[in-house]
């Protein structure tokens, strides 16, 4: 018996072309692709995938422009824009909390 293979997809990281699997997450498909760090502290430090079960965190990044995306959680899809997030940037909104 022959095991199904995966669609190969193309996404985006930082303006750069990436090789997926259908049915990764985003964050399996930049680990599978040699990319480690999707987030930079306020201080500058480097953060990805960590726990990969969507508790710590510490793998968000910015998401066909929305900030604070778990990629870790969120599933890759055909042409999606990925980049790399920094914390110092990211505006937070009280008012959400």
């Amino acid at each position: 018996m022959r095991a199904e293979t995966a669609m190969e997809i193309m996404f985006e990281f930082d303006g750069r072309p990436v090789k997926a699997q259908e049915g990764q997450t985003i964050g399996e498909a930049l680990l599978a692709n040699g990319i480690a760090t999707v987030r930079k502290t306020r201080k500058g430090a480097d953060r990805g995938v960590y726990c990969a079960m969507g508790v710590c965190y510490e793998c968000r990044a910015i998401v066909n422009g929305t900030p604070n995306t778990r990629t870790c959680m969120t599933p890759v899809t055909q042409g999606c824009k990925v980049m790399t997030q920094e914390d110092a940037r990211i505006e937070v909104n009280d008012e959400q909390c």
